[in-house]
């Protein structure tokens, strides 16, 4: 089916530019494509996929243009608006064993003419009017309840993370670049308790390790798989290619190009 009229909007609150999920959020495609990483699976997404990307998960996004252009509709169900949304719905949450980060939804008629209906919404720019953003929002989401009702055991679930295995989890999340605060609660602990019990398992503190991992997965990657420093030092953790090649060259005493010529 065709949205040839909509644009890119974004109902609800603004969704974090980090790696990971703060509250729950629509996503539908509208042009261009996404691969997302969650540190266990891929997600591949193509124009006019829906899904639900859940909160408190970490996700990495590689995005990629249609003719220069990627455009989505994004809209947010944050906690506050989740509990006033209770107070009027009552639902009753029970405990789900559904880890994905993604939640795809398959289109229907009432999906489909809802995101139609936010054409005559538009001010003019990638947002809605003020005055219609929690209407729209609470039609979506009864709309997606209707259709899945086992989405209330993934929105009306307000606990935090439970404590999980710490090694096993580092190990697989050691590439996203987040806070310490994040890392702590996404493993169920508090900021202290994660620096005291990793100190514990790796013998080491945790900025220390993440350095040393991601720098040693840098080498192999350049070395046996000859890639670029370009090419893989954000998705490595590191914010700009300076910081990634001044590490590097600190660590294994040649910068990260050199590596690549050695083996060219």
């Amino acid at each position: 089916m065709k949205f040839n009229n909509i644009q890119s909007c974004h109902l609800g609150p603004e969704i974090s530019p980090e790696q990971f999920i703060p509250e729950h959020f629509f996503l539908f495609l509208l042009k261009g494509s996404m691969v997302s990483y969650d540190g266990y699976r891929y997600y591949d997404m193509k124009p006019g996929d829906y899904c639900i990307a859940r909160k408190n998960h970490l996700v990495r996004y590689t995005k990629h243009k249609d003719n220069g252009q990627f455009e989505k509709v994004i809209i947010t169900f944050d906690e506050d608006f989740l509990k006033k949304f209770l107070d009027r719905h009552p639902y009753h949450a029970e405990p789900t064993d559904n880890t994905d980060s993604f939640l795809f939804i398959q289109e229907d008629k009432l999906i489909h003419n809802f995101v139609h209906s936010l054409e005559p919404y538009y001010n003019g720019a990638e947002q809605l009017d003020d005055i219609f953003v929690d209407i729209k929002r609470e039609e979506l989401l009864m709309i997606l309840l209707k259709n899945h009702p086992g989405l209330k055991d993934i929105f009306f679930n307000f606990n935090v993370p439970h404590k999980i295995d710490l090694e096993y989890f580092m190990n697989q999340h050691f590439k996203f670049n987040i806070s310490m605060e994040r890392f702590a609660f996404m493993t169920g602990r508090s900021l202290s308790t994660f620096k005291r019990e990793f100190k514990a398992i790796f013998n080491t503190s945790p900025g220390k390790w993440l350095m040393k991992k991601r720098l040693d997965e840098a080498y192999f990657l350049l070395d046996k798989e000859h890639r670029k420093p370009t090419d893989i030092y954000i998705d490595l953790g590191f914010e700009d290619l300076s910081h990634f090649s001044f590490a590097f060259k600190k660590k294994f005493g040649v910068p990260p190009s050199e590596v690549v010529k050695l083996k060219g």
